[in-house]
């Protein structure tokens, strides 16, 4: 495909991107409005964000694993029209539980869109020419993460839209990616006869990761981190996951390539990637609830003074990925984007409920930066360790380590944070004299508009000054993805879509072009 052609199937593949990317974040601001419209309880409440979440990212692998054997624009259109259909059936629901099979639905969908798009791309260009259309992809990630809150908080203010509009939104962007991508995609597909689906390694696969998925959702709410439910969850999903790496060895068309991922670069590409996503959703799903519970901003306001982190993931992953596609190096850009976001995040580290926004926008300007510079980045780390076959299981691997990372990031930092407010809540109405012996020091409650001036300001004090605890967590966490960065090798991205050759030169590895 041409510059030209590319462009225009690009536009299409960035509209499902962002339909599928903003869809997990646009409900966060609605979902305590939708649950009790719907009279759903609190369980109901974590599972309408669980559901999703297991179901994206338990299905990642087995999407990737599926483009490299099938046609990848009808899986692609497939995976759309599943997402739009469920995306219409959630906003139509009528009880909490309707909601909560549906949106399991709409997160095959989502996790789906999320690595197609990636292997799609990746079968259109090379990996060197593929950095500056990363840095497109790395822009739309950055808006629909950043500012999907933004986009709910304003559906939700609108009193003649509704929350059923957080929904109903992906639709017409989904009609119109369809058909755009109908006209535009032209990929050059290998008919294979010999495939054969690993159903058994899928299964393993996505029991295992649910299971734990699950522990790591509720542990420390529903039940403590050394508990026997702990046990068993974690003991099961070790099970689950050991005779899926068994498997995996012995079959023909593993689900995972394990002799990818335990290569050098790609495995500290893998290293890298938890560590950015722990560290970036991890972190950045708690600044939403700073600014609204310690600052006492609305969820549009919210929204807005998150701004500074999408500009900065939408610059440098736009000016990087040029960079990169110029110099045919990556590394580089690798280590200079942890050691920023290492930066925003000390900085970040510091706040209280009385710091300074405009220190507070450097602080995560910085932070976008950083995940700019490297997420999509260590993408192409993998896609160019891999001949195209395999282009499909190795991209799925590695979106699937990121997420699992950010799952695991923002239950931690989630239980991290719990601990810090109850403490400080505790020692606060203390020194005010309130007995805190009947729970009164009990941090699950938000509703400041009903407590005493004197109480609220301790509960808005005891999140603003817990939060920066959050962020020194993600700076450690952002160090370790700098240490994988250091130990990649530096090599130079192929000119080719597939591998040829490897050619030692010097100290680096030229992957031969066609």
């Amino acid at each position: 495909m041409s510059h030209r052609e590319v462009l225009r199937a690009l536009s299409g593949l960035l509209m499902v991107l962002f339909a599928a990317m903003v869809s997990s974040t646009v409900v966060s601001v609605a979902l305590p409005q939708i649950v009790g419209d719907l009279g759903g309880t609190q369980s109901q409440y974590t599972w309408v964000v669980t559901a999703t979440l297991l179901a994206s990212t338990a299905s990642t692998p087995i999407w990737g694993k599926l483009a490299d054997l099938y046609d990848k624009k009808r899986l692609l259109q497939i995976a759309i029209t599943i997402f739009a259909l469920a995306s219409l059936a959630c906003g139509l629901v009528e009880s909490t539980g309707q909601l909560i099979a549906l949106r399991a639905v709409q997160g095959l969908g989502m996790g789906a869109l999320q690595v197609l798009v990636q292997v799609i791309i990746g079968a259109m260009v090379s990996p060197k020419e593929r950095g500056r259309y990363n840095g497109y992809l790395g822009g739309v990630m950055a808006v629909s993460t950043v500012g999907g809150p933004l986009l709910g908080g304003a559906i939700t203010d609108t009193s003649w839209l509704g929350w059923e509009w957080c929904f109903f939104l992906a639709v017409p962007i989904c009609v119109i990616a369809f058909l755009m991508l109908s006209r535009t995609l032209h990929l050059a597909e290998t008919k294979r006869t010999d495939v054969k689906v690993d159903y058994l390694g899928a299964t393993l696969i996505a029991a295992g990761v649910s299971l734990l998925l699950l522990w790591v959702t509720f542990v420390g709410n529903e039940f403590d981190w050394i508990s026997w439910q702990t046990a068993l969850m974690v003991a099961g999903s070790v099970a689950l996951l050991g005779a899926a790496t068994v498997v995996e060895t012995k079959v023909k068309e593993p689900v995972v390539p394990l002799h990818v991922i335990k290569r050098r670069d790609p495995a500290l590409a893998v290293v890298a990637s938890l560590a950015v996503g722990m560290a970036m959703f991890g972190g950045a799903v708690f600044l939403g609830q700073y600014f609204q519970v310690s600052r006492g901003f609305s969820p549009t306001e919210a929204g807005l003074l998150t701004i500074p982190m999408m500009f900065g993931v939408m610059v440098s992953s736009a000016v990087a990925g040029r960079m990169v596609s110029k110099s045919g190096t990556v590394k580089p850009y690798i280590i200079t984007g942890t050691v920023v976001l290492t930066a925003g995040f000390s900085m970040l580290a510091t706040i209280d409920h009385t710091t300074s926004l405009w220190f507070m926008g450097v602080g995560m300007f910085l932070v976008g930066t950083g995940v700019g510079m490297a997420m999509q980045n260590l993408v192409l780390v993998v896609q160019n360790s891999v001949p195209l076959r395999e282009l499909g299981a190795a991209s799925g691997a590695i979106t699937f380590f990121r997420s699992l990372g950010g799952t695991i990031g923002v239950s931690v930092l989630g239980a991290v944070l719990a601990n810090q407010v109850s403490e400080k809540i505790f020692s606060g109405l203390a020194a005010l004299g309130i007995d805190v012996s009947g729970g009164a020091a009990d941090a699950s409650s938000l509703d400041l508009d009903a407590m005493p001036a004197p109480v609220a300001e301790v509960v808005r004090a005891s999140y603003g000054d817990a939060t920066g605890h959050l962020f020194m967590i993600s700076a450690c966490i952002a160090v370790a993805g700098f240490i994988a960065a250091l130990f990649l090798t530096p090599i130079r991205l192929r000119d080719s879509v597939d591998i040829v050759e490897e050619i030692v030169v010097g100290e680096e590895t030229v992957l031969g072009a066609k």
